[in-house]
């Protein structure tokens, strides 16, 4: 977005965004001058020109044949305004909270978004007691990562599927072999499994939708699932070459394929 459409964003009018722009550009300004330089009619510079006063975005001074007008400082107004937005935000969190009770039932809810899907996890991450499991691609883990590192800080157990090359130091570890990653469909998967009592699966490509449930069968299965690969690719790291040689073919291309990352993370 422009820097006109960001300041619109904010909750000012395009005309009153427009009138403090060119404000900045150019004051102290009369009003004319400031229609001639926003490029509006005058009569909405003026009405413009009272809303920002009324909200103490500008200052005006009224001399003797004009009335001159210059901006607040940016840092002072958005300061202003980042502090009325936090207790806005604030006071709308402790009223929604008392209003919302969260059921604990066996559906099966959906999301759209990335942010909305990622903010989810975000908070399943930070409210968990015990256990957090997790397969991830690069762009979730670097999203998440500052959330991930919190929960291993709190002595949280967190298990952590790796599908693409990024790096995560917390808790217990292991990269999913890039092959198997491409035949097993992982590569766009996000799996999220917090204390064995939520589960959220998505996936993130072309767009991000994810199915989430407290269903205690549900959960134990995705459970399971993350925890068998975790399971699979730790014995793999183990196998040697006499028993890599009594695999078939395709378990030991997959194995090949694993071998070759570990080996270029070691570099």
């Amino acid at each position: 977005m422009d820097l006109l459409t960001d300041f619109m964003a904010a909750g000012f009018t395009e005309y009153e965004a427009k009138v403090y722009l060119a404000l900045l550009r150019e004051n102290p300004a009369t009003g004319y001058q400031l229609g001639k330089s926003a490029g509006i009619p005058r009569s909405m510079v003026y009405e413009a020109l009272g809303r920002l006063h009324v909200r103490g975005a500008i200052l005006k001074s009224n001399e003797q044949k004009t009335t001159l007008y210059r901006p607040l400082p940016p840092d002072v107004l958005l300061n202003r305004y980042e502090q009325e937005r936090h207790r806005l935000i604030q006071n709308l969190r402790d009223n929604l909270r008392a209003l919302y009770t969260a059921p604990d039932e066996d559906r099966i809810w959906s999301i759209s978004g990335r942010g909305s899907v990622l903010s989810y996890v975000a908070q399943m991450i930070q409210e968990a007691q015990v256990e957090i499991l997790l397969v991830l691609a690069d762009p979730e883990l670097d999203s998440l990562r500052a959330e991930i590192m919190a929960a291993c800080d709190r002595d949280i157990s967190v298990s952590t599927l790796l599908t693409g090359q990024g790096e995560l130091n917390c808790g217990r570890v292991t990269r999913h072999p890039p092959l198997e990653s491409k035949l097993q469909e992982l590569v766009d998967i996000l799996v999220v499994v917090v204390d064995n009592h939520q589960a959220l699966i998505a996936s993130t490509e072309p767009e991000v939708t994810a199915t989430i449930t407290n269903n205690r069968h549900l959960v134990l299965i995705a459970r399971q699932f993350v925890w068998m690969e975790l399971f699979t690719q730790r014995i793999y790291a183990q196998l040697g070459a006499e028993l890599l040689s009594q695999l078939d073919v395709e378990d030991r291309r997959i194995f090949e394929s694993f071998s070759r990352m570990a080996k270029k993370g070691a570099e």
